[in-house]
């Protein structure tokens, strides 16, 4: 469970950083929940990570699986096509909550999306796991 946590955060920061970078990827919070706006902003980014968690724990396996054939063909490659489609569904279905994450021009910016929240998983997730062996 913990484990999780540590990686909702850092979904959270690197949304965080991708939103930063690219100008069509957007994450806002309903006016109406009454929260403070800067706090407001936070739980909306840690509301995203949960949902993109979740996406990645449950959804990802089964198309990655599905996918193989064409991973193996691209060397790899699809592997970037299969994390910006999650990126996309975590959009569909934050439509459903107070909390609006939305994604411009789908393809370019997805696929830079996907690219940078990997990079940012990967290196914090290496020094998550160097922390726990010290």
């Amino acid at each position: 469970m913990r484990n999780f946590l540590v990686q909702v955060g850092i979904n959270a920061v690197a949304l965080w950083i991708a939103s930063w970078i690219l100008p069509g990827m957007n994450i806002a919070a309903s006016a109406a929940t009454g929260i403070d706006a800067t706090l407001g902003t936070v739980l909306a980014y840690l509301f995203v990570g949960l949902i993109f968690g979740l996406v990645n724990a449950l959804v990802k396996p089964i198309v990655k699986l599905l996918s193989l054939p064409v991973t193996i063909l691209t060397l790899g490659l699809f592997t970037i096509v299969i994390n910006a489609a999650m990126l996309w569904l975590t959009s569909w279905l934050s439509s459903y909550s107070p909390v609006q994450f939305t994604i411009d021009e789908f393809f370019w910016t997805a696929i830079l999306a996907a690219l940078i929240i990997s990079f940012i998983s990967m290196l914090a997730g290496g020094l998550t796991r160097s922390a726990d062996r010290v």
